[in-house]
């Protein structure tokens, strides 16, 4: 399911109908932020987060994070809530554990480091120091009060900004833009074009870029199909690397795909003489067989000037 397109016209109809709806999920939000522990752990936690509902391009921010931490002589663990995912926590994601288990994001995730699985932010950071992590990232943190954070990156996608700056269900908002920056050292805005307006917060701009394998993508015949916020993307980037995109198909942010739709896929992109390709994220939700049937294209988040986000990183230790 695809946002509404009212989400980016501040003054229609249905965004104006809805906003007595965005008052009352606003403040239960604040409300729910107001009345948090914050409990504080013996480690830095670095939170990842957004304003905007859906997909803005957390998941490469954190992979970025990750690899600096490493980099660094660090022992970074990423604590998710595991959306989508059958268990509760704290559990560390093994190389057993599917999408089903922990959901996709955690299992795309527990390719570049640790990762803590647990609904209670606070005891998952609690298990992740006990397994030796001596920072945490808590991926899709910003709105949940359970921990105090020593460093909060706000991540935007540049092609669609704020929407029409409205809050749930009048627009694509969580919260407010004004109540989420407060609590942001930086804005991550990904993309190569769109204005983000952040007041005094640092703004930081950065790429998906392809991850370079080896893969000669030149002239193939793609069958793309993604489920992640904004799937036109994902199908540009191939056409820009001069796969000839033959057919889309979008399905819902984390959606699961049946085997049955898969084999229907399958057998449509045999029949144009195309080859099925997916995103990472996608990829960690395909049932085992599938993944090696379904071509992956990985991105990495590039980031065009990092000082503000190394000194802050620097000053953390």
């Amino acid at each position: 399911m695809q946002p509404p397109r009212f989400w980016n016209k501040p003054h229609s109809l249905p965004a104006i109908c809805l906003t007595p709806l965005s008052w009352a999920y606003g403040a239960a939000t604040a409300m729910r932020l107001k009345c948090g522990a914050r409990a504080r752990v013996d480690v830095p936690v670095i939170c990842v987060g957004n304003i905007n509902m859906g997909g803005t391009g957390k998941t490469p921010t954190v992979i970025d994070l990750v690899m600096r931490l490493s980099a660094m002589g660090k022992k970074p663990c990423v604590v998710s809530r595991g959306y989508g995912g059958s268990l509760q926590g704290p559990v560390m994601v093994q190389p057993m554990h599917t999408a089903d288990d922990v959901g996709d994001e955690p299992v795309l995730l527990s390719g570049f480091g640790p990762v803590c699985v647990s609904r209670d932010r606070a005891v998952g950071a609690q298990m992740a120091i006990a397994q030796g992590a001596d920072v945490i990232v808590l991926d899709d943190g910003l709105q949940n009060p359970a921990l105090a954070y020593d460093l909060t990156i706000t991540v935007v996608d540049r092609g669609v900004g704020f929407g029409n700056g409205r809050v749930f269900p009048a627009g694509p908002l969580r919260e407010t833009v004004s109540r989420g920056l407060s609590r942001t050292d930086i804005v991550m805005a990904i993309g190569a074009s769109g204005e983000v307006e952040t007041g005094d917060v640092p703004l930081m701009t950065g790429v998906l870029e392809p991850l370079q394998t080896g893969m000669d993508w030149d002239g193939l015949h793609a069958y793309a199909f993604a489920g992640i916020g904004r799937p036109e993307k994902f199908f540009n980037t191939l056409r820009g690397l001069g796969a000839k995109v033959i057919e889309t198909r979008e399905f819902g942010d984390h959606q699961k795909i049946p085997e049955a739709m898969l084999k229907r896929l399958d057998a449509d992109a045999w029949a144009k003489g195309a080859q099925l390709v997916t995103t990472e994220k996608d990829a960690a939700r395909l049932p085992k067989a599938w993944q090696q049937k379904v071509l992956t294209l990985p991105v990495r988040l590039a980031i065009n000037d990092d000082a503000v986000l190394v000194a802050r990183l620097k000053a953390l230790f």
